[in-house]
C-alpha cells in the first residue's frame, strides 16, 4: 500500500537484541493533506533504513508500507512497516470526491 502526506511526529527510536542480533526501529506519524485528514502510524525497521529514509517532522513524503496484524497469547497487535519512502518537494493536492 502507499500513502502520501506530511510527517507530523517522529517518535523516539527503539532498539534491542534478539536471537539474530541487535535491531533498531523508529515510528513516525503521517497525516494526509486532504479536506478530512487521516493519520497513519508506521514503522521503519533497521538502522540502515532509518538513515536512508531520513524522515523529519514537516517532510512531505510518499510511503510504501505493508499493514500487518499478528496474534500472540490471545492478544492482537498490528503495525505498518515501511519499505519505501519518497520525499516530495511540492505540496500534495487535496483529493477530490
Amino acid at each position: 500500500m502507499e500513502i502520501q502526506g506530511k510527517i507530523i511526529a517522529v517518535l523516539p527510536p527503539k532498539s534491542g537484541t534478539s536471537a539474530r542480533g541487535g535491531w533498531k526501529s523508529q515510528q513516525y506519524v503521517l497525516e494526509t493533506e486532504e479536506q478530512y485528514p487521516k493519520r497513519l502510524l508506521f514503522e521503519v525497521f533497521g538502522e540502515d533504513k532509518i538513515k536512508q529514509f531520513d524522515l523529519k517532522e514537516q517532510a512531505r513524503v510518499k510511503v510504501g508500507f505493508d499493514p500487518r496484524a499478528d496474534q500472540k497469547d490471545g492478544h492482537w497487535y498490528g503495525n505498518n512497516r515501511a519499505w519505501s519512502v519518497e520525499h516530495i518537494d511540492a505540496p500534495i493536492p487535496a483529493a477530490t470526491t
